[in-house]
C-alpha cells in the first residue's frame, strides 16, 4: 500500500477532492476495527481511536466537548486518521423528544456533524468509523460529503477462511494431516474472529491433551464448541429419550438427503451441546448468497423434518423441535415478507413494519393477513413433503436411527455407508 503523499497523480491535479470520511459496515467479528488500523500503519500517520460510547454522557455538553478535543488533537497532528468504533452509538437516527440522556446524544450527534463539515482540503484529517448497523445511522450523517465512502466488510469467502485460518495457524504446530480449506468448508457463515476462536480452541485441546501439535481430531472439536458449544456427557438421559432424540436427528439426515439441499450434511450427533440435545451440521456445497425458491422450501423442510420424524413413530411431536420451528418460520416469513415469494400474493413486498390497511386480497383481509396465511401455508407445504419422504423411507430412517443410537456421532464417511442407495429426489416444487 502507498504511503499519503506517493500516490500519482496527486488528487488536485485533476481537479480531485480527497474523501473526508470511510464508513466500514458489516457484522460483528469480521476486521473492521483491525482494518483501520492496518490503514493506520501502513501510512505512517497518527491514528486516533476512540468508541463512539464514550461521547454519551449524562452531563450535558461533556460528548461534544470530547468530540471537540479529539477533532482539534487529530488536526493539529495532520495528516491523520481518527477512527470512531461503533459509530451507531451516537450516530444512529435522530428522534422528537426524549430524556436527558437523549439530549445529550443528540447534541454530540450535531458536534460530530459539524466538525465533518469543518474539514477542508488543507486539513489532512480523515474519519474511518466502523458499525455493525449501519442501517440505523442518521442520514445526515451518511451523507455523501461527510461519509464518502462505503465499505462493506462482510463475512468471509471461501478462499478468504483458508487465508484467514493460515494467517491464525502460523507458529501454530499443526499436525501433517490438517487440512485447512476442509475446515474453512466447514466454516460458512463464521467471522475471522470466529476462526480464530477455533484455532486457538484447536490448541487448548492439544495442550490439554498433552500432544505437542494440532490435530484433525482437536481442531473438528474445537469447531463443533464454536458452532454449538461444549459436550454435556455429564447430562445423562433415559433410554425412551435417546431413542427419540435419534429419530429427530435422523429425520433431520434423511430429508436434508433426500431433498437434494444446496448443503451436504457433515456430520450428526446426539451428545448434547450447549442449549441443544442433538446437532446436525451441514456444510454448503458452494459459497453462494443466492437461493432459489424451491432451495428455501428444501430447507424449510430440512428443519422440519426431525419434528416430521418423531410424529412418525411417536404419534405426536416433542419440545424438541422448538428450535427448529423458530428457524422455518423465520425463513418462511423472510420469502413472503421480504422475497416477494409467495404464490399467491404474487411479486409483492409486505413491509411487516407497518400496518397495512389500503390493499385487500380476494379473500377480502389484508394484505399482512394473507401475508400470515401464506406463510402458514408454506409450513404446512413443507411439514407434508418430510411425511411423504419419511414415510416412504422408513427403513432407512429405523436403521439410520439405532446405528446413531450406538455411535452417538455419525461422521459423513458414516452416513454414506449407512445411506448407501438413497438416491437425492428434485428440489421440493413450489406449491
Amino acid at each position: 500500500m502507498r504511503r499519503i503523499g506517493e500516490l500519482q497523480p496527486a488528487p488536485r491535479s485533476v481537479g480531485a477532492k480527497p474523501p473526508r470520511g470511510v464508513l466500514l459496515a458489516g457484522p460483528p467479528g469480521c476486521g473492521k476495527t483491525l482494518l483501520a488500523k492496518a490503514v493506520a500503519g501502513e501510512a505512517a500517520v497518527p491514528f486516533f481511536s476512540i468508541s463512539a460510547t464514550e461521547f454519551v454522557e449524562m452531563l450535558t455538553g461533556v460528548g461534544a466537548a470530547r468530540i471537540r478535543d479529539l477533532f482539534q488533537r487529530a488536526r493539529a497532528a495532520a495528516p491523520s486518521i481518527v477512527f470512531i468504533d461503533e459509530i451507531d452509538a451516537i450516530g444512529r437516527e435522530r428522534s422528537m423528544g426524549g430524556d436527558g440522556l437523549n439530549v445529550e446524544w443528540e447534541a454530540s450527534l450535531n458536534e460530530l456533524l459539524v466538525q465533518l463539515d469543518g474539514f477542508d482540503e488543507a486539513s489532512h484529517v480523515v474519519l474511518m468509523a466502523a458499525t455493525n448497523r449501519a442501517d440505523m445511522l442518521d442520514s445526515a450523517l451518511v451523507r455523501r460529503g461527510r461519509f464518502d465512502r462505503h465499505i462493506v466488510v462482510d463475512l468471509p469467502d471461501l478462499a478468504e477462511r483458508v487465508a484467514i485460518f493460515g494467517v491464525h495457524a502460523r507458529g501454530k504446530p499443526l499436525a501433517p494431516q490438517v487440512d485447512l480449506e476442509k475446515l474453512a468448508r466447514r466454516t460458512a457463515g463464521l467471522s475471522g474472529a470466529d476462526i480464530a476462536s477455533v484455532v486457538n480452541e484447536g490448541a487448548l485441546l492439544a495442550a490439554r491433551r498433552r500432544q505437542q501439535t494440532i490435530g484433525v481430531g482437536e481442531l473438528e472439536e474445537a469447531l463443533d464448541r464454536v458452532l454449538a458449544g461444549p459436550e454435556r456427557r455429564s447430562r445423562l438421559r433415559p433410554d425412551e429419550e435417546r431413542l427419540r432424540l435419534a429419530y429427530h436427528e435422523s429425520g433431520h439426515v434423511i430429508v436434508a438427503w433426500m431433498l437434494n439441499l444446496t448443503s451436504i450434511v457433515e456430520k450428526v450427533s446426539i451428545v448434547a451441546r450447549g442449549h441443544n440435545f442433538g446437532s446436525t451440521w451441514h456444510v454448503p456445497k458452494e459459497d453462494s448468497q443466492v437461493r432459489t425458491r424451491s432451495q428455501l422450501q428444501a430447507e424449510i423442510a430440512s428443519l422440519l423434518g426431525g419434528r416430521a420424524a418423531e410424529d412418525l413413530v411417536y404419534g405426536e411431536p416433542s419440545s424438541q423441535a422448538q428450535d427448529d420451528l423458530r428457524q422455518a418460520t423465520s425463513i418462511a416469513r423472510e420469502m413472503v415478507f421480504d422475497l416477494g415469494m409467495s404464490a399467491s400474493l404474487g411479486p409483492v413486498l409486505v413491509d411487516s413494519g407497518q400496518e397495512i390497511l389500503a390493499r385487500s386480497d380476494r379473500a377480502g383481509g389484508s394484505v399482512a393477513e394473507a401475508a400470515e396465511r401464506e406463510v402458514v401455508r408454506l409450513l404446512e407445504t413443507a411439514d407434508g413433503a418430510c411425511r411423504e419422504v419419511l414415510t416412504a423411507h422408513r427403513d432407512e430412517l429405523d436403521r439410520l436411527t439405532h446405528l446413531l443410537l450406538e455411535r452417538e456421532t455419525l461422521d459423513r464417511g458414516e452416513l454414506e455407508a449407512a445411506l448407501v442407495g438413497l438416491e437425492a429426489q428434485p428440489a421440493l416444487e413450489a406449491r
